[in-house]
């Protein structure tokens, strides 16, 4: 394979992550709506997604694997890159998972209207998927700086992830007919949290992809 092939490969393999990252961005917001308004129909279809997602996995990893072993020898830049497009899908796979998730909780919630703490839901889902954008741009720009900002972005989830979860336990212990409920709610709190993380494992597989270093963002923040 010529390097002109190459890139040209790589190209594409770039331009099929972000479709994927956009797959997935967009499946967390339908999960999300379709729990706040009761929509089933969407939920259904965030459920159906979640197989595009991981077919689109499967294609991205088997493209660049392909891309290992025709493309030879591969210089070390060339091998973190690949190596790292391998890696964000498999972060970007489990991004779906979590959006399936919830989901899958909203047609179990049904028309039961929302607890109190639920209001804090979007406002959650608006800076994780804020975060899997920034994330998908520092893999796009090769951008080192940036990804060290989704560590402070990831300490505001995981805080707010804190105060939500505590509401909720109030709740379940106020009244504990809202135990059941309350415990789905939990559960989205925390697939949305992990969303976070896994955005902000991106912006580390980023830095090593840059810098041949491993570097872990929320230590170094600390």
């Amino acid at each position: 394979m010529s390097r002109e092939h190459y890139e040209q490969q790589l190209r594409s393999l770039n331009d099929d992550l972000l479709r994927m990252g956009a797959l997935v961005e967009t499946a967390i917001g339908q999960s999300i709506q379709a729990l706040t308004n009761h929509d089933k129909a969407m939920a259904q279809e965030v459920i159906r997604s979640d197989d595009l997602i991981d077919r689109a996995q499967y294609a991205l990893e088997e493209k660049a694997l392909l891309l290992f072993a025709t493309q030879q020898p591969l210089v070390a830049r060339d091998l973190r890159l690949v190596s790292a497009i391998i890696t964000i899908a498999s972060e970007l796979e489990r991004v779906g998972d979590y959006a399936e998730g919830i989901a899958k909780i909203a047609i179990r919630q049904g028309q039961t209207p929302a607890l109190k703490p639920q209001a804090e839901v979007p406002s959650m889902t608006s800076k994780a998927q804020l975060m899997l954008r920034t994330a998908l741009e520092c893999y796009t720009r090769i951008d080192v700086d940036l990804a060290k900002t989704l560590s402070a972005a990831d300490d505001e989830i995981d805080a707010q992830t804190d105060r939500v979860q505590r509401e909720i336990l109030e709740v379940m212990i106020a009244d504990a007919s809202t135990v059941e409920q309350a415990t789905r709610l939990l559960y989205v709190v925390h697939n949305l949290e992990r969303i976070a993380d896994r955005a902000t494992n991106i912006g580390e597989r980023v830095v090593f992809m840059a810098t041949g270093h491993m570097a872990d963002l929320n230590e170094q923040r600390a």
